[in-house]
């Protein structure tokens, strides 16, 4: 199916923060109650046609900052052998590495993040961090870096000035869609958000991704944020995000 163009016009709500009222919430409805659902080992072809089975895993994960790097490397030196295919490799030769602008991330290996278990590994296909989180009853996003487990959520901040010499600070949750990479998005040979193939979920991404987002929002903001999903599905305002692609 070919991608889908994503200039087609959305639907938005803005609200303050519950647990902060110098904080307005401005989030993506179209987005949030599409069905996208991430297709990992059911069809996705990865982002570069010569990994396909890396998925989204192909460059290794930039950290946000040092708690998410030390929050990462806490899980990784309890990872086995016989959970994590690289074991040996990343205790040996390092597990982290820096890009060509010094900024530290999971290192790449043949052709994915070293986190990367293969389909033939005994342990278990895809990424090692997810695997120990669900071996241990915990959940995704508490053991894998932050680019990671938000994607294809993206949250972005910026300063607003209202007019009367107050400020408040936007924060906005929606799609990360190829441009959110820059130029390096366009050289992606296929990317999930804009694809209808991934958009085959039984439930909203609100729902869906409701860990997610409340780890993004605060738990106030998500039940907020989840009330107004519900009202404009109820409304019959929402048509699935990419389901009908225009001709």
């Amino acid at each position: 199916m070919p991608e889908v163009e994503l200039g087609f016009p959305r639907t938005y709500v803005e609200f303050a923060n519950p647990d902060d009222p110098t904080e307005v919430f401005r989030c993506d409805l179209t987005w949030l109650t599409s069905r996208w659902t991430c297709i990992f080992g059911q069809g996705c072809p990865g982002i570069y046609d010569t990994s396909p089975d890396a998925g989204c895993c192909t460059l290794g994960a930039h950290f946000a900052d040092d708690e998410d790097a030390e929050r990462t490397r806490a899980i990784m030196v309890q990872l086995t052998p016989e959970q994590w295919e690289n074991h040996d490799e990343g205790h040996r030769s390092g597990w982290t590495e820096r890009d060509d602008d010094g900024e530290l991330k999971t290192r790449a290996f043949r052709g994915a993040c070293i986190f990367h278990n293969s389909r033939s590994f005994p342990g278990g296909y895809g990424c090692a961090l997810h695997g120990f989180a669900l071996s241990n009853d915990l959940k995704p996003h508490t053991t894998k870096p932050d680019v990671c487990w938000q994607l294809p959520l993206r949250r972005q901040f910026r300063d607003v000035d209202r007019g009367d010499g107050t400020t408040y600070t936007e924060t906005e949750i929606g799609e990360y869609t190829r441009a959110g990479w820059g130029p390096g998005g366009a050289d992606l040979d296929w990317y999930c958000s804009s694809n209808t193939e991934a958009h085959v979920g039984p439930e909203p991404v609100y729902r869906t991704n409701r860990d997610e987002l409340a780890a993004m929002m605060g738990e106030a903001a998500y039940a907020e944020l989840a009330r107004h999903c519900r009202d404009h599905e109820a409304r019959g305002a929402n048509t699935p995000h990419l389901a009908d692609p225009p001709r």
